[in-house]
């Protein structure tokens, strides 16, 4: 861990000068200048109150925060091939149940439907990418055909079969993860 570049980081990021930073904890400007060069180190005690000024705290200081994924590859992808039901599902994002959101990309064959999702909190988007669906919601019955988009509050038991003679596919988001 680079202790200088980090201490000069959440100093430029407090809108601090080094000069400001060394009246608020009793140090010099050079030694703070020395410090966010790796030209120096500061004692334990010294460090402390230099983190008090940068509002922040030592735990948090040396804690090594992973940077959040953005872009998901197909080989973040997980994909769950079940034949006899005729569907996929591919999940989109890795480690998406911990998340607001949950996209999976579902294919259905011919005959091939989802499993019966029970009623639950949250709600579910899904946009027709190929094919048609019947989305059973409840007593009710949709079409959605390609090009078409589904959201309702899943209060209601809900799944989506392939009734029509080609493949199917939908990008299916629920909120909060239910898949």
């Amino acid at each position: 861990m680079d202790i200088g570049e980090k201490i000069k980081r959440l100093r430029l990021k407090h809108g601090l000068t080094q000069e400001e930073l060394a009246a608020r904890t009793e140090l010099s400007k050079g030694f703070i200048s020395q410090l966010e060069r790796n030209l120096t180190s500061p004692s334990i005690a010294t460090l402390l109150d230099m983190l008090e000024a940068l509002g922040t705290n030592i735990s948090d200081f040396f804690s090594e925060q992973q940077d959040e994924k953005v872009v998901f590859g197909s080989e973040d992808m997980f994909i769950k091939e079940e034949p006899e039901s005729g569907r996929s599902i591919r999940w989109l994002v890795t480690s998406a149940q911990k998340n607001a959101l949950e996209p999976i990309l579902v294919t259905l064959a011919p005959g091939g439907e989802t499993a019966q999702d029970l009623p639950h909190e949250g709600e579910e988007f899904g946009y027709m990418l190929s094919g048609s669906v019947t989305l059973y919601l409840g007593d009710r019955k949709f079409k959605v055909k390609k090009g078409d988009s589904f959201y309702f509050k899943p209060s209601e038991t809900h799944y989506l079969a392939n009734t029509g003679r080609a493949e199917a596919k939908v990008l299916w988001v629920s909120s909060p993860p239910s898949f």
